[in-house]
């Protein structure tokens, strides 16, 4: 373990201040962070168009084998609102770094120092692995689960109707959307565990024994945040299984160097 030296001490006695101080810089943080959104917000909504261009490429290249494809809007201000979420969405993760430094401004000056050193990595790795979740649904979950529900259109015969795909511009930005934050969170499995190692909550050793009921879990998680298909669940499930084992190699690597320390 870390012992705390006097410095250590003598470091963490200099930040402490009436509560009122902090009460008072707790505001000045969340009004920049507030600003930093509102900012990117902005921003993003000039551009909000392009960056909905950019959601719907999935979805245009496997309808690409019919141009009259298009996209519907039932409502008048829907197209608008959408516009407004998306804008809301990217200026969140465009601000997310400039809060995050926020966050660990405030928080810093209260840890001693080898809990900086020990949380730097962790809050370097959840936005790493929240892009990698959701550079994996955009890319590879989100084509197949579009092809897989796109193949359940019909042609029209004589005499029988057909069904016909008409996205509504809200409901797939939901879509998009929720698969997004899902798979960014459940990324962040890796971090929890060895957050929770970190602190000597869990070992290495209870993740292996725990690893069938791990997998059977992971796996109830990814039926139930993905579409009701085997290939978007199997698209998520599988992934979860391979963080749990990198998790667990994580863990062993944090109990080393507890007992080397």
């Amino acid at each position: 373990m870390n012992k705390i030296t006097p410095e250590d001490e003598a470091a963490v006695e200099a930040t402490k201040a009436p509560l009122m101080a902090h009460l008072i810089e707790l505001r000045q943080r969340l009004i920049w962070s507030l600003l930093a959104f509102v900012l990117c917000f902005l921003v993003c909504f000039y551009f909000s168009r392009p960056i909905y261009a950019f959601l719907t490429e999935p979805l245009a290249n496997v309808l690409k084998s019919d141009p009259g494809q298009h996209m519907i809007a039932t409502g008048l201000t829907e197209t608008f609102f959408t516009y407004v979420k998306v804008a809301m969405f990217a200026g969140l993760c465009l601000a997310f770094p400039f809060i995050a430094a926020q966050v660990w401004i405030y928080v810093a000056p209260g840890l001693y120092r080898h809990e900086r050193r020990a949380f730097l990595p962790f809050l370097a790795a959840t936005p790493f692995l929240f892009l990698l979740g959701a550079g994996f649904v955009f890319y590879i979950m989100l084509p197949n689960a579009i092809r897989f529900f796109a193949a359940f259109q019909t042609p029209g015969t004589p005499g029988t109707l057909g069904i016909q795909l008409q996205t509504k511009v809200s409901e797939y930005l939901d879509f998009v959307m929720t698969l997004i934050f899902a798979f960014g969170l459940c990324f962040q499995l890796p971090v929890i565990l060895s957050l929770l190692a970190k602190v000597g909550i869990i070992s290495a050793e209870q993740l292996r024994s725990a690893r069938r009921y791990a997998i059977v879990g992971l796996s109830a998680v990814a039926a139930v945040l993905t579409p009701p298909d085997i290939v978007s669940m199997l698209s998520l499930a599988i992934p979860l299984v391979i963080l749990y084992e990198i998790s667990i190699y994580c863990v062993v690597l944090i109990q080393r160097s507890r007992t080397a320390t």
